[in-house]
Parts: structure tokens; C-alpha cells; sequence
């Protein structure tokens, strides 16, 4: 048996429902456990954080599993949809959970300083950097649509759950780098941080229009142009709301600032609430 055979023959000897209850039960029990640690006694969490992180988790079960999935396996447009939820709003939602915080309240206090220890890592620093992570969300995606692989991954529901995995895993390590507010000891400047977003969001606009003029092979015009404009179009919202996240961590910043070294407003102007 050869290697590239491999994700078929596993495909083809699980059920479909097996995998769906399997899929599902992945992105549940994530969600169950952040749940669970809320409920530790004295703990005061932001209902709003675990809000997002249960958001993500049914998202996720909703759109990777049954139907979704099928259609996702189907048509270009269903599989860019559940690109963009995985790779991009699953992602934001789970980062603004702050679930690495909570892990350190939750934890005992040595689980808690290892957990540390792993943050100010080296290779961690090296992944958590937001070039990177920009690296790591948009080659993979230029080498899916623009270089030949979707043919190849779509109709193999083993591949493409691994393509979901990767965009789940860049993507919040992507959100995490830029607009994180988990520790990160490693946080680059908001120069730097803005460079990448704004770079990411260059190369998300360009591919959808590389996609639009040109569909991947195996594809026609008529099957490729609304997925390439919901890639374009759906990824400015996020991106959007990512870009207005980023501006109220500056400004916020710039607030504290203010606070700790005694500056006051001008005279006639009051600070916003």
C-alpha cells in the first residue's frame, strides 16, 4: 500500500456515522472541560469568555460533521465556508476565551509555573511570533487553492480533516500572536503585530481574486466564483473585526499609560467610558 493511498483506505473502512460522532465528540470535549473549569469553586470567570469558547466548540461539531461535511466535500463554495469558520472565526473566538488564563487559575500551582515555564520557551517564541504564524495560515493556504492541492485533499475525508486541524491550529495560533490576551512573554510590538495583519489580509484578498480569474483545476468558473468571493468577502469580516480588536488593545493601552504616569485630559475634554 502506498503512502498517499492511506488516507482513503482509512476513510473508506470508517462509517460515516462512526467519524461524525467521532468528530463531533473532539470538539465537545474541549468545550465540556473549558466549561468544567469555570465551575471551580471561587473561581470568578467572564460569562462572556466561556460564551466564545462554547461558541466555537458547536460551531466547530456543526460545520465538521453530517451534512456540512458533505457538502463541504461537494461543492467549493460549502468547503470554503468551513474554511472560514475553522480556520478564521472558530480561532477568534477561542482566543478571545483566554483559555490559557484560565488554565492558570484553574491549575495547581506547580501544573500552573510549568505551564509557565512552556510559555517562555524558546520554540515557543519562535511559534508564537506573528510572522510565523502568518507564514504558517497563508503558505498552506496559497499551496491548497493556488498550487494544485485541493483536488487531491477535498474528496479524502481523512486529508481534509487534517487540513482542518492545521487551519484550526494556525489560526489560533495566528489570533493568538496578534491580538491575544492570554500571557504571551513573547508579545512583539504592536508595529510588528500590525504589519502581519494587514500583510495576512493583502494575501487572503489576492488569492480570492487568483481564485476568482483562475479556478483550481478540476474546477469550473461557475463552481469556483462564489466560493472565491466568500473567501474574499468573509474573510474582510473577520479580518475587519480582528483589525477593530487590535485598535482598542492600542487604545486601551495607551489609557493605562496615561493612568500610570499622572496624565489628565486636556481641559474641556473628558475621557470616554
Amino acid at each position: 500500500m502506498s503512502l498517499p493511498d492511506l488516507p482513503a483506505v482509512l476513510s473508506a473502512a470508517v462509517p460515516a456515522a462512526a467519524a461524525d460522532a467521532a468528530v463531533v465528540l473532539l470538539w465537545l470535549i474541549p468545550g465540556a472541560a473549558y466549561y468544567a473549569a469555570t465551575r471551580r469553586p471561587g473561581l470568578v470567570w467572564p460569562r462572556r469568555r466561556t460564551a466564545f469558547w462554547c461558541a466555537g466548540a458547536l460551531l466547530g461539531a456543526a460545520v465538521t460533521a453530517g451534512p456540512a461535511a458533505s457538502a463541504a466535500h461537494a461543492t467549493f463554495v460549502a468547503s470554503m465556508a468551513v474554511h472560514l469558520l475553522v480556520g478564521m472565526v472558530i480561532p477568534l473566538l477561542w482566543v478571545l476565551a483566554a483559555p490559557v488564563t484560565l488554565a492558570l487559575k484553574w491549575l495547581p500551582v506547580h501544573a500552573s509555573r510549568r505551564v509557565t515555564r512552556i510559555l517562555r520557551s524558546g520554540p515557543l517564541r519562535v511559534l508564537s511570533h506573528p510572522v510565523t504564524a502568518g507564514l504558517l495560515i497563508t503558505v498552506p493556504l496559497w499551496a491548497l487553492y493556488a498550487g494544485g492541492l485541493y483536488p487531491h485533499v477535498v474528496h479524502r475525508p481523512a486529508a481534509l480533516a487534517l487540513l482542518h486541524l492545521h487551519f484550526l491550529l494556525s489560526g489560533c495560533l495566528f489570533a493568538f500572536a496578534v491580538i491575544g490576551i492570554d500571557p504571551n512573554p513573547h508579545r512583539s510590538g504592536a508595529v510588528v503585530r500590525g504589519t502581519v495583519l494587514l500583510s495576512s489580509i493583502a494575501a487572503h484578498g489576492i488569492l480570492a481574486k487568483v481564485l476568482y480569474a483562475t479556478p483550481p483545476p478540476g474546477l469550473t468558473t461557475s463552481q469556483a466564483e462564489p466560493g472565491a468571493l466568500l473567501m474574499y468577502y468573509g474573510g474582510d469580516a473577520v479580518h475587519a473585526g480582528m483589525l477593530i480588536i487590535f485598535g482598542w488593545q492600542l487604545y486601551s493601552a495607551a489609557r493605562r499609560r496615561d493612568v500610570r504616569h499622572g496624565v489628565r485630559p486636556a481641559p474641556g475634554r473628558s475621557r470616554p467610558s
